[in-house]
């Protein structure tokens, strides 16, 4: 087994640990060929695909999706597993990057925490953006006011 497929085999693990079981095979499938940028020191820093940027690995060992990340992912996973969905609304304004606030946002994953990497979709699952969750699911849909996700990066940049 190589370095790179060594890694991969981690980084799945992680993200299965991350998003839920079958994340891993989701954003790094074994029969793709996937680029692995890595720190100085050589520890896996970014994940790239055809498609752009899947993940990028923190030194706390979590993930930051990307938006191709984020596409796997939705398209993995039934709905409403890791999002938070918004209307018409807010539609123009995420897909430009800018946050999500509480009171726009018309449902979301149930599991969702504060800090977890989520994937901004609009109510008819067109994938939005990306970022991370601020608020707990619960006061996303309770709270009239406050920022829900800090979005990271919109569709509408790519």
């Amino acid at each position: 087994m190589t370095g790179d497929a060594r890694d991969l085999a981690r980084l799945r693990t992680v993200a299965d640990y991350q998003f839920g079981s079958g994340a891993g095979a989701a954003l790094f499938p074994p029969d793709e060929d996937l680029e692995i940028k890595r720190t100085s020191t050589g520890r896996p820093q970014q994940v790239i695909a055809a498609g752009g940027r899947l993940v990028s690995h923190g030194t706390d060992g979590r993930f930051t999706l990307g938006l191709a990340g984020g596409r796997r992912l939705a398209a993995a996973f039934e709905p409403p597993a890791g999002r938070v969905v918004v209307g018409d609304e807010s539609e123009p304004f995420v897909r430009d990057g800018r946050n999500v606030f509480a009171k726009f946002v018309d449902e979301v994953d149930p599991a969702v925490r504060p800090d977890d990497e989520v994937f901004v979709v609009h109510g008819s699952g067109e994938l939005l953006g990306v970022g991370r969750a601020e608020l707990s699911a619960d006061a996303m849909t309770d709270f009239e006011s406050g920022m829900a996700v800090k979005v990271r990066v919109g569709a509408g940049g790519e």
